[in-house]
C-alpha cells in the first residue's frame, strides 16, 4: 500500500506538465507500467507523460526504456491509438533495454494518447485522484493476448463518492472488483476470460500523500520539511510560539499553524496516511499532544528525544489513570527514527523519514542485501477470472 502511495507526487507533476502542454497546444501521451513480471526498476503504477516535442515528465524505468517509449508514444499520438508495449529484459534480444540496471523482467507499458475531447481521458482520471484527499481505485484495462488489438486503457475510477467511467468489456465485474480493491486497500491484477474476449485489468489502489504533522517549529524541523517536500508529502508545522511558527522559515508547500496543544486537533483532519512527530523540545506541550492523540486512530506518533523522556510521559499518563492499550502503545515510536548513526539534524531527519516510510509500507526496514527479493512476486500475480457466456 505504501509503495503505491509514492506515485501521487509523480501524478501531480504529470498533471502540471499536461496542463502546460495543453496551453501550448501540444499533443501528449501517457505511458503507464501496467504489469511487471520479475525484476524492474519501477513497478506497476509508474507513469510518464510525453509531449510531441519529446518532453518527458515522470519515469517508467531508470532510464533504459524511456527512449524507446518516446518513439512509441510519438507513433501513438500520430495514430491517436492506444498501444501496449512489452519490454522483455529476460530475452537476449531485448537485454539491451535492461543492461544498464541489471533488470531481469518482463515489463508491460500501456501508451495512451490523451484526447481532450474524451470526457474520461487518462489525465482526467488522474486529476480526480489528485484533486481530493481521499483514496481511490483506478482501473486500466489491456489485452496481453492481442497486443495489436483494442486496448481500452484507463477506464474506471472508484472512490468513496461513486464510480466514474465505463469499461467496454466486463464492466459490472470490473466495477465490483474495483470496489473490493478500494474497500480492502489492495492493488491487484485480474485476467477476465470469456469465449470471445480476454482482457487483463490493473486495479490500482492509490492513497493520498502522507500528511506529516510536526509538533514543534525549531530549526531541526527545517530539514524534515525539506525531505518531506522532495517525497511529495504534505507537511504541517504546529507550535505555540508565533516567533517560531513562521511560514517563511519552511518549504513553500508547508502549512504552518500557531496553536495551543488543546486546539491543535481541531485544525487538522486525520486519516490513515497522517503521522505525527512530537519535537517541540517543550516537555509539557509534547505531553499534552500525546494525551490528545491517544484517542485518535493514528498509525505513527514519533517522540523526539531520549527514551527516558517518553517513559516519563507514559508514567505521568498512567498516574492520571490513562492506561495505554497494546494498540495505543504500538503507535508510539520513541525515540523516533531508525538507527543509522544519525548525529546532525539532516541525518536525524533522514532516519525519521525512513522509519515513517517503513511503518506506512509495512516493511521491516532491513538492508536489501539480506532480502531474497525486493518486491514480493505474489504482488504481481494475475488472477484468472473465467466468465461463462
Amino acid at each position: 500500500m505504501g509503495e503505491i502511495a509514492l506515485f501521487m507526487k509523480e501524478i501531480k507533476e504529470i498533471i502540471k506538465a499536461f496542463d502546460e502542454a495543453q496551453q501550448q497546444g501540444k499533443k501528449t501521451a501517457l505511458a503507464t507500467v501496467v504489469h511487471v513480471e520479475g525484476s524492474s526498476y519501477r513497478r506497476a503504477g509508474a507513469r510518464m507523460l510525453i509531449t510531441e516535442e519529446g518532453q518527458l515528465t515522470g519515469a517508467i524505468s531508470g532510464g533504459c526504456l524511456e527512449g524507446d517509449a518516446l518513439r512509441k508514444a510519438l507513433l501513438a499520438m500520430t495514430r491517436q491509438k492506444k498501444m501496449l508495449v512489452t519490454y522483455d529484459t529476460m530475452d537476449d534480444d531485448d537485454a539491451a533495454f535492461g543492461v544498464g540496471l541489471g533488470c531481469n523482467g518482463v515489463i508491460q507499458v500501456l501508451i495512451e494518447p490523451v484526447i481532450i475531447s474524451e470526457e474520461n481521458n487518462p489525465i482526467q482520471f488522474l486529476k480526480v485522484v489528485a484533486g481530493q484527499r481521499q483514496s481511490a481505485a483506478l482501473v486500466t484495462l489491456f489485452s496481453l493476448q492481442d497486443k495489436k488489438g483494442v486496448q481500452p486503457g484507463t477506464c474506471l475510477l472508484v472512490n468513496e463518492n461513486n464510480s466514474t467511467g465505463y469499461s467496454p468489456f466486463f464492466n459490472d465485474m470490473i466495477i465490483r472488483d474495483a470496489q473490493s480493491a478500494f474497500q480492502n486497500h489492495n492493488t491487484s491484477f485480474k485476467n477476465y476470460i470469456s469465449d470471445k474476449e480476454s482482457y487483463t485489468a490493473f486495479i490500482e489502489y492509490i492513497n493520498p500523500p502522507v500528511s506529516l504533522i510536526i509538533i514543534g517549529a525549531g530549526n531541526d524541523v527545517i530539514p524534515l520539511i525539506q525531505m518531506a517536500d522532495v517525497l511529495g508529502w504534505e507537511s504541517t508545522v504546529v507550535d505555540g510560539r508565533p516567533n517560531y511558527a513562521k511560514k517563511e522559515r519552511f518549504a513553500s508547500a508547508c502549512q504552518v499553524l500557531v496553536a495551543k496543544p488543546e486546539d491543535v486537533l481541531t485544525k487538522i483532519n486525520i486519516d490513515d496516511q497522517t503521522v505525527f512527530l512530537l519535537m517541540t523540545h517543550n516537555y509539557n506541550y509534547d505531553l499534552a499532544m500525546l494525551r490528545a492523540l491517544l484517542d485518535k486512530e493514528v498509525v505513527y506518533i514519533g517522540s523526539l528525544g531520549p527514551r527516558k523522556k517518553l517513559d516519563r510521559m507514559l508514567k505521568e499518563l498512567s498516574e492520571e489513570g490513562i492506561l495505554l492499550s497494546n494498540k495505543q502503545r504500538a503507535m508510539i515510536y520513541g525515540p523516533t527514527g531508525l538507527d543509522i548513526g544519525a548525529e546532525t539534524p539532516e541525518e536525524i531527519a533522514l532516519s525519521i523519514i525512513a522509519e515513517i516510510k517503513t511503518v506506512l509500507a509495512g516493511r521491516p526496514g532491513k538492508s536489501l542485501r539480506t532480502a531474497e527479493e525486493i518486491h514480493a512476486r505474489s504482488l504481481s500475480a494475475i488472477e484468472k477470472v473465467h466468465i461463462k457466456s
